[in-house]
């Protein structure tokens, strides 16, 4: 059975101060997408698929693409602004496109098989990719995200994103609310709410990291979801349409079930420059260790 690797590359990077996805961290130059790739590619993925803007397309697939076209399938999707359902239209002020969300619908014309989903900018280990490829290749018709513990995945330079998950015991997913200003708090973590309320977090809990695994059924499920969506957002200028929202509220329907998929790998990514560090000491010590070569390709 083939497998799809959809990497999602749209991301401007606004709070890093660049081009995140084409910054190199690793001892030959290779940057984080690399080592997803390489990791996916083991794990029996044969075809890439890239969500990134027009504006960056001579770059990208001069940096990124161009190393992969002879290894892998490999097809373009472009996640823009105008990319909305008929009747509706972006405000005026409006200059990013509408989130995650938005960017897996970008890529729904160049996926015909069951694909993983992924960011760009973030490391997820190879373990994650072997599960993630067993559970697709399994048949199932359930959706699979992978999930991480909180503490492993937050910045000390500043507050993160994150699907906070809810799991029944068989670990399927009940819920995911996708809280967007959470940070370190000593120990533990905490989060502020849209009206500047702190509440306090374990640290412990499950999250999403976009690490996702599909079968194309669920682009008509989330496009369904983008129209309500933009029924409510549509004017509003930095209103996101999230993934987790999405899968959150196919599951409360009824429509999705969801394996959450344990890992023990290491999670690291680049939020900030100032985590770039720590993204390139953690390589390092991987490759200290065996997992990776010290050159990927």
């Amino acid at each position: 059975m083939g497998l799809t690797l959809l990497v999602l590359a749209a991301g401007m990077g606004s709070r890093y101060g660049g081009l995140k996805q084409l910054d190199p961290v690793g001892p030959s130059g290779e940057t984080l997408m690399d080592y997803s790739i390489f990791d996916a590619r083991r794990a029996g993925f044969d075809k890439l698929v890239f969500v990134i803007r027009r504006d960056i397309e001579r770059p990208f697939r001069e940096v990124i693409g161009r190393r992969f076209e002879d290894r892998l399938e490999v097809e373009y999707a472009f996640q823009e602004l105008s990319q909305v359902p008929a009747g509706f239209a972006a405000p005026a002020g409006r200059k990013k496109p509408w989130g995650t969300g938005h960017a897996l619908l970008a890529g729904a014309g160049a996926v015909r098989e069951p694909f993983a989903l992924i960011n760009a900018d973030d490391f997820y280990g190879a373990n994650s990719f072997r599960v993630l490829a067993e559970h697709l290749r399994s048949g199932t018709p359930d959706y699979a995200m992978v999930g991480f513990i909180l503490r492993n995945t937050l910045s000390a330079h500043g507050t993160v994103a994150r699907g906070v998950c809810r799991l029944d015991p068989a670990r399927f997913l009940e819920s995911v609310v996708e809280l967007t200003r959470i940070e370190k708090d000593g120990q533990r973590a905490k989060y502020s709410d849209p009206a500047g309320k702190v509440h306090p977090l374990t640290g412990e809990e499950t999250v999403s990291l976009n690490m996702w695994g599909f079968t194309p059924s669920i682009f008509d499920q989330v496009n369904g979801e983008f129209r309500e969506f933009l029924e409510q957002h549509s004017r509003d200028e930095k209103a996101e349409f999230y993934i987790p929202t999405a899968v959150n509220r196919l599951v409360a329907d009824g429509q999705a079930r969801v394996k959450v998929l344990q890992t023990p790998d290491s999670w690291f990514g680049i939020t900030y420059r100032e985590d770039r560090e720590t993204v390139v000491e953690g390589l390092r010590r991987l490759i200290e260790r065996g997992d990776y070569p010290w050159k990927l390709w």
